[in-house]
């Protein structure tokens, strides 16, 4: 950098800033106003002269240097093994438990061979930012091993956030910028698209059969349809209600509001609305001709129809239970319905005779999200937790793995790789979305938004949507190799 020459004195005698000084460092001040330079004090004045006093000669290192801590602390992952391992029954804060446990068959289950099986999956390294693995010998005790290693040998965590001055187009330091200037993190996949329009949260993806067009609700109480070929918006509807959520099956979408489930068949143009719901409608799962919704009253409604025609949907059932408003759903095998509440529980219903089977307690905050893998139930929550759920031999469920965030979990969705390997992804609270490879968890990756994104959803070809709170709907696909 080029230095400035000092001005001169009165006696034409060569003067510096540090002429100031006085008796010497730490001596009076003799500047005139007598105000110690603020930007020095941090380090970062490269005035010569400068207005204002210096005190002290500064530390050379720290002028004009990035900053070189990472703005999220030191993950304690890095300590822990990563294995699928049964949790302990009963912990110190919260008491892992099922009651009205019932007889039940094809739920998410665990044979006697499953732990051996997922040890099996599990690689000899999780991933190069973790400590080595220990193995489980004896599973009888039903304990999570943690494995402390020395400090010394875990890896340095990299800055898990995009800088802010690279967003605004001002970040002056390049590649020596110790943030991220990208909205991702992954080698494998990449950013396809961003479609604006909405002013308010995303609320819902959906992609109805037989459709070029992408459908999703926002808080800002409109229902956009993008062409799924050019990327623009080709259809606005204004329901004049925040819209809670949006699901598809086959031809039909609905979409939930305050008090009614609006209805539309995409292909013949039919549109009903049903009525029975009382408050906002959270969440919305359908499959085969069964419609459910989850009201903020804690009740849930099922209705019955035929996604191939054009008949009237009919009140089937009304499903109470939860004590707080329903935030998710889903459907699983053997007639399987799952209800996440923000009363912290999770409710499995037999959607044949409409009884709820059994009630999961684990969490200890609201439930936000609900998806089923291969035998298992995951479940997501603001405890900053995800619990994997297996079935007994007396076929209740029991958490068999607990894996920990920094932030709350807000969303749960799960696809496949190229490879066909079984990817999760899990947004947080902490604006971004992680992605995990099962059944181990290990890092695959990291997507980052402006503001919390709140839904996920999956779509062909290895496509992924993400609607963060700004409105904007991002679209993701993978590489193929």
């Amino acid at each position: 950098m080029e230095i400035k020459t000092a001005r001169r004195g009165p006696q034409g005698k060569e003067s510096s800033v540090f002429d100031r000084l006085g008796a010497g460092r730490g001596g009076h001040l003799n500047n005139s106003s007598n105000k110690i330079c603020k930007f020095w004090l941090s380090g970062r004045c490269l005035k010569n002269p400068c207005r204002f006093a210096h005190s002290e000669t500064p530390d050379v290192a720290t002028i004009h240097c990035p900053r070189q801590t990472p703005y999220y602390p030191h993950s304690s992952n890095a300590l822990v093994s990563n294995t699928w391992r049964r949790a302990p029954r009963i912990s110190q804060n919260v008491q892992e438990k099922v009651v009205n446990h019932k007889s039940s068959e094809n739920v998410p289950g665990k044979s006697k061979t499953d732990l051996e099986d997922i040890k099996k999956k599990s690689p000899e390294s999780i991933s190069e930012s973790s400590s080595e693995c220990s193995v489980v010998e004896n599973d009888s005790n039903l304990e999570n091993v943690v494995e402390e290693k020395p400090l010394e040998h875990v890896p340095k965590k990299t800055a898990e956030r995009v800088c802010e001055f690279w967003v605004q187009g001002t970040c002056v330091y390049g590649d020596q910028c110790p943030y991220l200037h990208s909205w991702f993190r992954g080698d494998k996949f990449k950013r396809l698209a961003e479609l604006q329009g909405h002013n308010k949260a995303v609320s819902g993806i959906a992609l109805p059969l037989r459709c070029n067009k992408l459908c999703s609700g926002s808080s800002d109480g409109t229902i956009r349809l993008w062409d799924c070929h050019t990327g623009q918006c080709a259809n606005v509807i204004n329901l004049g209600s925040e819209v809670g959520s949006v699901c598809s099956e086959g031809p039909w979408l609905f979409v939930g509001l305050p008090n009614v489930v609006k209805v539309w068949n995409t292909e013949s143009g039919a549109e009903y609305s049903l009525n029975g719901p009382v408050g906002q409608v959270n969440a919305l799962e359908s499959v085969n001709d069964l419609l459910f919704a989850g009201v903020e009253d804690g009740v849930i409604l099922a209705w019955k129809g035929t996604c191939e025609s054009n008949l009237t949907f009919q009140l089937a059932a009304s499903l109470k239970g939860h004590t707080h408003g329903i935030t998710c759903l889903v459907v699983g095998g053997g007639n399987r319905l799952y209800s996440g509440s923000k009363d912290h529980t999770i409710r499995v219903w037999d959607h044949e005779n409409w009884q709820c089977i059994m009630t999961l307690n684990g969490h200890d905050d609201v439930v936000k999200s609900l998806m089923c893998w291969d035998k298992y139930l995951l479940s997501g929550s603001l405890d900053c937790t995800i619990k994997v759920w297996a079935s007994t031999e007396d076929g209740s469920l029991e958490v068999i793995y607990t894996h920990s965030e920094e932030q709350g979990i807000l969303a749960l969705s799960g696809m496949t790789d190229p490879d066909v390997k079984p990817i999760l992804c899990c947004s947080c609270s902490d604006k971004s979305v992680h992605l995990y490879e099962l059944p181990t968890f290990a890092d695959r990756g990291r997507v980052f938004a402006k503001q919390e994104v709140q839904t996920l959803q999956i779509g062909p070809g290895g496509l992924f949507f993400t609607g963060d709170q700004t409105g904007l709907l991002t679209v993701y696909t993978w590489l193929a190799d």
